[in-house]
C-alpha cells in the first residue's frame, strides 16, 4: 500500500497532479481542495489512496490526511463511489463539508452535481457519528494566490477538469464561457467549483 508520494510536481491540472519520485511520474486524481493548495508548489507530498478494479489502476492524491479520511469515509456511503467523493471535496472543503453532514443540512450537500435527495440523506445518517469520532473538521490551507491567467486559459483548464470529472464538453464549456463572463478575473478552481452547482 502506498501512504503518501513526495516528489517534484511535473504537471497540474484541477483535476490530475503529475509526481515525479524515484524516476517514476505517478498520475493522482485530486479535488479542487488539493489543486489550490499545491498550485505553483514544485515539490509536493500527497496522501495516497489506491483504488484497484478489473479495469483500472488508479491514484488519488490528498494534500493532508483529513481529506484523505474524508474520502474515505464518503465512499464507504451506498451510492457513493471515488468520483463522486473528489466531486464533493471539490464542491466544498472538508470543514463544509462536515460542517453540513453534522448539522443534517441535506439541502446545501444536494448542491453538488449528482448528489440526490435519498444519497444526502444516506451520507448525513451514515457519517454524522463518524466524522465526529474522527474529529476531522481542520480547514484545508489554501495554497499563495496567484496572479489569474488570461480568460481562453481558464475556459480550457476549467472545461477540460470538468470533461475529466465526466461532463460532456459542449455543456461544460457553455457554463464555463457564461461564468467568466460574469466574473472574468476568476481562478480557475473557482470556475469549475460554480460549475459543477449550475452544469446540468
Amino acid at each position: 500500500m502506498i501512504e503518501y508520494i513526495k516528489g517534484e510536481l511535473t504537471e497540474l491540472t484541477p483535476a490530475l497532479a503529475t509526481i515525479e519520485a524515484g524516476g517514476i511520474g505517478y498520475g493522482l486524481n485530486i479535488s479542487l481542495n488539493t489543486f489550490s493548495a499545491i498550485q505553483g508548489k514544485k515539490e509536493v507530498k500527497l496522501y495516497v489512496y489506491e483504488a484497484i478494479r478489473e479495469d483500472a489502476h488508479l491514484l488519488y492524491g490528498f494534500v493532508n490526511k483529513k481529506e484523505r479520511e474524508m474520502f474515505l469515509l464518503l465512499i464507504t456511503v451506498s451510492g457513493v463511489g471515488a468520483n463522486t467523493a473528489r466531486m464533493m471535496l471539490s464542491g466544498m472543503s472538508v470543514a463544509e463539508l462536515c460542517n453540513a453532514i453534522s448539522t443534517g443540512n441535506a439541502k446545501l450537500i444536494q448542491s453538488i452535481k449528482g448528489i440526490g435527495k435519498m444519497t444526502a440523506q444516506r451520507i448525513i445518517v451514515d457519517l454524522r457519528d463518524k466524522i465526529v469520532a474522527l474529529g476531522i473538521t481542520e480547514e484545508i490551507p489554501v495554497g499563495g494566490t496567484t496572479a489569474a491567467p488570461v480568460n481562453n486559459e481558464v475556459k480550457d483548464e476549467a472545461v477540460s477538469a470538468l470533461t475529466m470529472l465526466g461532463f460532456a464538453p459542449a455543456p461544460s464549456q457553455k457554463v464555463v464561457i457564461a461564468i467568466l463572463q460574469e466574473q472574468p478575473d476568476a481562478p480557475v478552481e473557482t470556475v469549475v467549483k460554480l460549475a459543477l452547482k449550475q452544469i446540468k
